[in-house]
């Protein structure tokens, strides 16, 4: 079967209609039309290889970063060779489901181990074989905690926006009210939240570290949660981790996150990896599939699926999620690196980040006008007043090669990891120095 299916026109104008639509340019219409292009400025009658080198030639003039101090969702990791190297294997590479288990093998046993690992990251009981990226698990948390009684969903306004808005769409979908507590100092008001918390509430969402880069004091949100008879979803950087106390250990109900730090490359925003695990007595609402281990008729040790709560599987109206596969290369990639660093070698990449980051908040407080926006614990992001247009710093930075932080309201969002270097982190300071002191 092609991976490409063409359409006449005449099938085109018919989902246009369908969709109550006249063109496919209102299919992008929530692009601004500054961003769209009607069309390529080639010239016409040129080769591949012409067009090739034209596209080159463009991709030369695109601004190459030496230093990287920007997070907000994706991180600058240094990823082992050995990453690439098992994960680009024929075997691995090549697309198909793993229905037939007796064929399959080697898949589902990589599937079972990313499960295996995700467990041992967050403290939990099972892990699902993963699903799109950090912000679906969120939103597919969310609906897993939905009792007949307890619709409505609590989240922290310290939680990346654009989670927030993925787990409003969702929500949207199904007519679930969604309450957004105001972030405070930084992190999650916890005083505002449990105000906000009541009988009908099926569930909180938390983020750890907080959007802004603030530790959360888990164990109390997922305390306040339970006390109220509501559940706890934590989602997590899966680096901090290697430091800090698991969603297991702080008494969460389901922990997500975005894989993306475990070994996958920034890409420019994706293919990313989201990872959901829970509590034993929410396996069988975890949405997607579940890889399990078993044994053949020999007693050789062997891998199905296990679970699939999802409606290619079993009814509509029993589904629990219309998620139907799961981020399979980038799964085992997070699985190669997990490997490949051990607990030893995760635990050290979480020291660096969380040290570096620390000298960095330092280096740029010296200069005047700059200074912390508050005095709460943080792991590797920070946020920092900014004396002039975050813009105009941004712009100087990006002339020498620096990407700068996120502009954020009350300054600038900033992120080191362990690939920042002493000297890349005094060069960030020296340049915020001299525009700042302009």
């Amino acid at each position: 079967m092609s991976s490409y299916i063409p359409n006449t026109a005449a099938e085109q104008k018919e989902m246009l209609a369908a969709l109550g639509m006249t063109s496919p340019d209102e299919l992008f219409s929530v692009i601004p039309k500054e961003l769209r292009a009607s069309e390529l400025k080639l010239e016409s009658g040129k080769s591949e290889l012409e067009v090739r080198r034209i596209i080159e030639g463009l991709a030369s003039t695109n601004t190459r970063y030496s230093a990287i101090f920007r997070g907000a969702g994706s991180y600058d990791h240094y990823i082992p060779a050995i990453v690439k190297t098992v994960t680009s294997k024929e075997e691995f590479v090549t697309a198909y489901t793993p229905y037939q288990a007796e064929i399959s093998q080697g898949v589902l046993q990589s599937i079972f181990e990313y499960q295996t690992m995700i467990c041992e990251l967050t403290g939990m009981d099972v892990s699902n074989a993963s699903v799109y990226d950090g912000a679906v698990a969120a939103a597919e948390a969310v609906l897993m905690c939905q009792e007949r009684k307890r619709q409505t969903v609590v989240l922290s306004g310290a939680l990346n926006p654009q989670v927030v808005q993925v787990i409003k769409t969702y929500c949207a979908s199904r007519s679930i009210p969604v309450t957004v507590v105001p972030a405070k100092d930084g992190g999650t008001d916890a005083e505002a939240m449990a105000a906000a918390v009541n009988g009908e509430t099926a569930c909180i969402c938390f983020q750890q570290p907080s959007f802004y880069g603030v530790i959360e004091d888990a164990e109390a949100l997922c305390a306040m949660a339970h006390e109220a008879g509501a559940k706890a979803v934590m989602s997590v950087n899966p680096i901090a981790m290697g430091v800090l106390k698991t969603p297991g250990e702080c008494g969460a109900d389901v922990a997500v996150g975005e894989g993306q730090p475990l070994g996958i490359p920034m890409g420019f925003g994706g293919p990313y990896l989201g990872f959901m695990a829970a509590t034993q007595a929410l396996m069988r609402r975890l949405p997607g599939r579940i890889v399990g281990q078993t044994a053949d008729d020999n007693e050789n040790r062997a891998f199905v699926l296990t679970l699939q709560a999802r409606e290619q599987h079993i009814r509509r109206e029993k589904a629990s999620s219309n998620i139907c596969s799961n981020e399979a290369l980038c799964a085992m990639t997070a699985a190669v690196y997990l490997a490949a660093m051990g607990p030893d070698g995760l635990e050290e990449c979480a020291k660096q980040c969380y040290d570096k980051a620390h000298y960095a908040a330092e280096a740029l407080c010296v200069v005047p006008g700059v200074e912390l926006v508050n005095d709460k614990p943080f792991f590797h992001e920070f946020v920092t007043t900014c004396p002039v247009p975050a813009e105009t710093l941004n712009k100087a930075l990006a002339e020498k090669g620096i990407l700068g932080g996120l502009p954020v309201e009350g300054g600038i969002l900033w992120c080191v990891t362990e690939k920042n270097s002493r000297e890349q982190i005094d060069a960030l300071a020296a340049t915020v120095k001299e525009v700042c002191g302009k």
